[in-house]
């Protein structure tokens, strides 16, 4: 008792904002056993109720019960945000150890694509990739699409940690034994590189679900799913602001700020953990 105790104290911030991630999801996993998720489906028009006793979170004009829909909708922006954080992240691994261990001509093509790419108007592409396929896109496609551009940043991030520990003793020394560098990347860089890589795993979750975000915000996600984004998408388009209908807009915007508080808090305590001279400092 007395560990958890301690690491409660000496790493506030990684334990909250762990705490409010463990809620959102035990929330869409418990929330279908005091709701019908079929009402987070369109029931009847002109049927919006404030919210009260039986809809803590009211109804929107298609009827949907708001509380249905955030507990169907979170799970899958997170899954969404999840799916294209491994992604982006994978690739981004990948070539940042490439990059930052072969160096030479590996190292100028991958250095040199990523330079050119991070010029690039990241969110201008994104939407252009989902008005394409906006009739086809799925939970699947959307993650794919948001993990199109989302490799960039890790990948040069990754490289420059990678060329600070190339140069190590003890790789060195797995080089003079003969290692390979395939094995010498995953034997010897690759375990002193996880906790950072945890961070910036979370940091990617963040990115993306923004980028999921704001791209069903626009319409261009999976119109017939209740996801987040989808869901202030659709109290946008119906005018709930200027209507006075607060709780539709409100409530989704509401579980995105503790998301994003969520992984700022956690991406900032899992730093602190990864270098505590800053802790120190603070």
């Amino acid at each position: 008792m007395r560990r958890p105790g301690r690491f409660i104290r000496t790493h506030p911030g990684l334990t909250t904002g762990l705490c409010l991630l463990a809620a959102l999801v035990l929330f869409g996993v418990f929330g279908r056993l005091f709701v019908n998720a079929a009402e987070a489906r369109p029931l009847s028009a002109m049927a919006r109720l404030h919210p009260c006793l039986r809809y803590p979170f009211g109804t929107d004009d298609w009827g949907r019960n708001l509380f249905a829909v955030m507990v169907v909708g979170v799970p899958m922006t997170l899954r969404i945000g999840v799916l294209a954080g491994i992604i982006g992240l994978g690739i981004g691994v990948l070539l940042g150890f490439l990059a930052g261990y072969l160096r030479g001509p590996v190292d100028a093509v991958i250095r040199g694509t990523v330079d050119t790419l991070l010029t690039v108007p990241g969110l201008v592409v994104l939407v252009s990739i989902a008005s394409t396929i906006k009739e086809n896109i799925n939970l699947g496609v959307m993650a794919l699409v948001v993990a199109a551009l989302s490799w960039m940043y890790p990948t040069r991030t990754i490289r420059a940690q990678v060329l600070s520990l190339r140069d190590r003793a003890y790789v060195q020394v797995a080089k003079l034994n003969g290692m390979s560098s395939l094995r010498i990347i995953r034997v010897e860089l690759l375990p002193n590189m996880l906790p950072y890589l945890a961070a910036s795993f979370v940091g990617a979750i963040a990115s993306a679900v923004l980028a999921t975000v704001y791209l069903e915000a626009l319409g261009l996600g999976p119109q017939n799913l209740p996801t987040v984004g989808m869901t202030i998408y659709w109290a946008m388009s119906s005018g709930s602001l200027i209507r006075g209908l607060w709780w539709w807009w409100a409530t989704p915007i509401a579980f995105l700020i503790v998301l994003f508080v969520a992984m700022f808090l956690v991406a900032a305590g899992m730093d602190a953990v990864i270098h505590p001279k800053l802790r120190r400092q603070g």
